[in-house]
């Protein structure tokens, strides 16, 4: 199927109509990223080469930042094994020349914060279609990205075409243990495009209280449930003793490493796979376990996926990569062309399985955010990920458990530090933590550990 424009032309409509119109369209074209599941290896290497010169013709003509970057390329001849003579670009990047990059003119970083700041738990659409989201990261650093009206459906379609193969027949339900604000990915896609009548999704919000996610789940009795492995392991002890009572046939995890453990507690709880999804703010789908093989298939004919070594240089299946440089091919609205992640991938040569041709990463490495406990209350990483991700002015931040709260360090500014304590004391009260304490304060650096890597979440020593 031939991808086109769908862009709304009334943007006076309000939500809930733009909303049923992409969903509606999203119905269309399931069939199409089904299809591309069980996609040749050439056929999927002759879109690769038809949706890369286009990304990098619309980047040339409508994008300052790569018209300047990629002078002197022809981009209408340009091959995938090409890439490596462009210079990789960074959220500093972005974050620095946020208007020279985005290809629309009604797109700007101010319209973009102003958006992210007014939403609560819905999404909205930016005049135009778009749709605006933040990523605080791995690595801690904050940034602001968007996507035009036809990449959102993809988005969508090849995070859950996966799902939809290997569960059949529809309509089925999903619920999703994810973050509690549509400024972040997951959320705001699974909002706008639930569907009764395909995928009924409902997400619980993974900072909210265990018994309220637990009675939630009773509720739906989901076909399918996923959320941060951080997660999980409450959810099986919720069901060993009987509080959870649920029969999924499949389970799904995403947005954090997933440690050998969690899975296979998973498994035997449930006696159904764990499905392992790398998805990031940036790319979209990168990864999606089928439930079949190990690791994950790249959605390689939406995102190129480069696995390099600490110097750039491009790693052999089998190694692991020190970080990766993501194309993504289906987002022209802010053209991302080798942008630095800090995942380290390993590529697997085998063939999966299930018969896809899409080529495997093993699971993504590095470990968990580690909770907060208060007494008996256990915090959740994403409640402080969602109010400190929100702020424009914050660039990099460092939580610190403290007994009674936490204390932040923040790179950037000004804050309005007293309204943001404010609200994390509100928000940690309501999960049950007695006169909660929170300070703020902007530093110039943050403190890493004797390798260089940042630690976000500091717990209390036991």
């Amino acid at each position: 199927m031939q991808l086109s424009k769908h862009e709304p032309n009334d943007e006076a409509r309000p939500f809930a109509e733009l909303r049923g119109l992409h969903v509606q369209q999203k119905r269309a074209y399931l069939r199409d990223h089904l299809e591309r599941v069980e996609w040749s290896r050439e056929r999927i290497d002759a879109e690769r080469r038809l949706r890369l010169r286009e990304l990098l013709r619309i980047a040339c003509e409508r994008s300052a930042f790569h018209r300047a970057r990629l002078a002197g390329i022809r981009v209408d001849r340009l091959e995938e094994r090409d890439l490596a003579r462009l210079p990789p670009m960074t959220k500093a990047d972005v974050m620095g020349h946020f208007d020279a990059i985005v290809t629309d003119p009604r797109l700007s970083r101010e319209t973009v914060e102003a958006h992210l700041a007014s939403l609560g738990e819905e999404p909205r659409y930016l005049p135009g279609g778009f749709q605006a989201i933040a990523s605080g990261g791995s690595s801690g650093v904050r940034g602001v990205y968007v996507y035009d009206w036809d990449a959102w459906r993809t988005c969508y379609l090849g995070w859950i075409r996966y799902l939809v193969r290997d569960l059949g027949g529809r309509p089925f339900t999903m619920a999703a243990v994810t973050a509690g604000r549509a400024i972040h990915v997951s959320r705001a896609l699974l909002q706008t495009f639930s569907d009764p009548e395909e995928i009924a999704v409902r997400s619980l919000p993974v900072t909210w209280p265990v018994d309220r996610i637990v009675e939630g789940l009773n509720q739906l009795q989901p076909d399918a449930f996923g959320g941060y492995p951080s997660a999980l392991p409450a959810l099986v002890l919720a069901a060993q003793d009987g509080r959870l009572k649920i029969r999924p046939r499949r389970v799904i995890t995403g947005g954090e490493p997933l440690l050998p453990e969690i899975r296979a507690a998973a498994e035997e709880t449930w006696g159904v796979p764990v499905a392992n999804w790398w998805l990031c703010s940036e790319g979209g789908p990168m990864g999606l376990g089928c439930g079949v093989g190990a690791g994950m298939h790249l959605a390689e004919d939406l995102v190129i996926v480069e696995p390099v070594d600490a110097a750039g240089q491009p790693v052999p299946p089998g190694t692991r990569s020190a970080k990766l440089y993501l194309t993504n091919l289906y987002n022209t609205a802010m053209p991302l062309i080798r942008y630095e992640l800090t995942d380290e991938v390993t590529l697997l040569d085998e063939p999966c399985p299930c018969g896809s041709a899409h080529r495997r990463v093993a699971d993504v490495q590095g470990r968990l955010d580690d909770g907060f406990v208060y007494g008996s209350v256990t915090v959740h990483p994403h409640l402080f990920r969602s109010v400190l991700g929100s702020e424009r002015a914050i660039v990099e931040y460092q939580v610190s458990q403290t007994a009674r709260g936490a204390a932040v360090a923040v790179r950037g500014g000004p804050v309005d530090a007293s309204r943001l304590e404010r609200r994390l004391e509100a928000e940690l009260e309501r999960l049950g933590v007695p006169r909660a304490e929170v300070s703020i304060r902007v530093v110039e650096r943050l403190e890493r550990q004797d390798i260089g890597k940042l630690k976000r979440f500091l717990p209390l020593a036991n």
